[in-house]
């Protein structure tokens, strides 16, 4: 399901689209009708984070997000009935991004084989280091579901090949140090650099995220990667509202940075 978003995204010389969505924020029914418009808005895939309390890689809104999930009372099984009534209503596909920490305590085994029942296409959990996530790799790899892994900024490029050799469904390039949130100050040189290099060893799709927050930060990102993700920027946009009004005002912004792939595309 994941190569299949880059494929199409590919044959219309852009970079796929992927917004980042916290399950249960501002409430359940509110994330079902975002992840129902985002199709429609120009999602290509669609990343949902679960909800959890000690959010090593995510930022101030993003955490901000993931607590009041939280105080809704929102858990693992509530966003995998999302995934699948999302899923029956033919949004795109769902990464789910979350810890290793919840899915150690809802079991691996049993969250592999919940999310991939629920119609999940992968799961991208960033705190578990490379060198331990083969038993992780494995158990998700049979159940049909694909892990995305991280490269850093600071990754040397024979590690970051090596990443990239196992990473299944995409590599996410980090675009910068730290954690997530929105930035305006837009320099993405370094990135480009290295997802250049990493391309000549790799033929897996290469999405850019972290601080990607404007129009012209897409645009950019979509002119050398495969891929561009947006969270922290989407959750600003619905802050105070709820239901429809929420679902419109991420819907809109959605629309129109996902028009800002069509960028020129480097040739393979």
């Amino acid at each position: 399901m994941i190569a299949n978003a880059f494929t199409a995204a590919g044959r219309d010389a852009r970079a796929a689209f992927i917004p980042y969505l916290m399950a249960g924020d501002p409430d359940l029914e509110t994330t079902a009708s975002m992840l129902a418009a985002l199709g429609n808005a120009g999602a290509d895939l669609i990343e949902l984070g679960i909800p959890y309390g000690d959010p090593l890689a995510d930022g101030p809104t993003i955490a901000a997000a993931g607590q009041r999930a939280l105080a809704r009372g929102t858990r693992i099984a509530d966003v995998l009935a999302l995934v699948r009534r999302s899923r029956e209503a033919g949004a795109p596909p769902v990464v789910l991004f979350t810890y290793v920490n919840p899915v150690l305590q809802f079991g691996v085994e049993r969250f592999a084989r919940e999310s991939s029942e629920a119609g999940a296409a992968g799961v991208i959990i960033p705190d578990v280091a490379f060198e331990e996530t083969a038993e992780l790799r494995e158990i998700f790899s049979q159940r049909g579901l694909e892990m995305p892994l991280l490269v850093a900024p600071s990754t040397p490029l024979e590690r970051a090949v090596e990443i990239a050799r196992v990473a299944a469904g995409f590599v996410y390039v980090v675009s910068r140090l730290g954690v997530t949130g929105a930035s305006t100050a837009g320099r993405f040189d370094a990135v480009r650099s290295q997802v250049e290099s990493l391309r000549t060893r790799t033929k897996k799709p290469l999405a850019v995220g972290f601080g990607v927050s404007t129009a012209q930060h897409v645009r950019e990102i979509a002119s050398f990667a495969d891929g561009v993700i947006v969270g922290s920027t989407l959750i600003d946009a619905y802050a105070g509202r709820e239901g429809q009004d929420a679902t419109r005002a991420v819907s809109d912004l959605v629309e129109r940075l996902a028009a800002a792939t069509l960028a020129a595309k480097p040739s393979r």
